[in-house]
């Protein structure tokens, strides 16, 4: 395992935006990133045809408490793109420990990712999961582009969560979270 830094100091960061120009590797990067542990959500939202839609995220971040802001990420060639960016709302609903089916589930693309998971509608219908540690219920505020992804920023208009075990995504694989009880 070697510290040394990955990225050369001088360059222009306009260049790096475009990945043929950037001097960072992307797999060994996705790697660096992958040793930051994240909670696992299912961001949800309804489409203009009414329909629900989701995908698992682990890009959910906290942003501001006042007023309360969140934000997500999500690659632009993601066939969910246009609903998301078109809806009114958008939920984000925290894994429980016990829901690493679910976050399976909808990290795949198939026809019907709802068919079987017990959900209720939220503010502009964006659907809650049950049975989730934690959910946001967000108004679209804004969204930025950022290289090969768009960011969502949303204002937090409802919220709700409970004290069970959230589930965590790290170096390519789901965990738990263990307490230190000596403190």
């Amino acid at each position: 395992m070697n510290d040394a830094p990955k990225h050369r100091t001088g360059s222009d960061p306009a260049n790096e935006l475009a990945s043929d120009h950037s001097p960072i590797d992307p797999r060994d990067f996705r790697n660096a990133l992958g040793t930051f542990a994240t909670g696992v959500t299912i961001i949800t939202a309804a489409g203009a045809d009414r329909k629900p839609y989701g995908l698992t995220c682990n890009s959910f971040a906290s942003v501001s408490l006042n007023p309360p802001l969140v934000l997500w990420s999500l690659v632009l060639y993601s066939s969910s793109l246009s609903v998301f960016q078109n809806a009114s709302h958008f939920a984000v609903n925290v894994l429980g420990a016990s829901q690493q089916d679910l976050a399976n589930k909808f990290a795949k693309s198939s026809e019907d990712k709802f068919a079987r998971v017990e959900w209720t509608p939220g503010l502009g219908s964006a659907p809650l999961l049950a049975h989730s540690v934690a959910n946001f219920q967000c108004r679209a505020v804004d969204r930025y582009y950022g290289g090969d992804h768009v960011i969502f920023l949303g204002a937090v208009e409802a919220y709700s969560y409970n004290r069970n075990e959230p589930l965590l995504f790290a170096r390519g694989g789901y965990g738990r979270f263990i307490a230190d009880k000596s403190s």
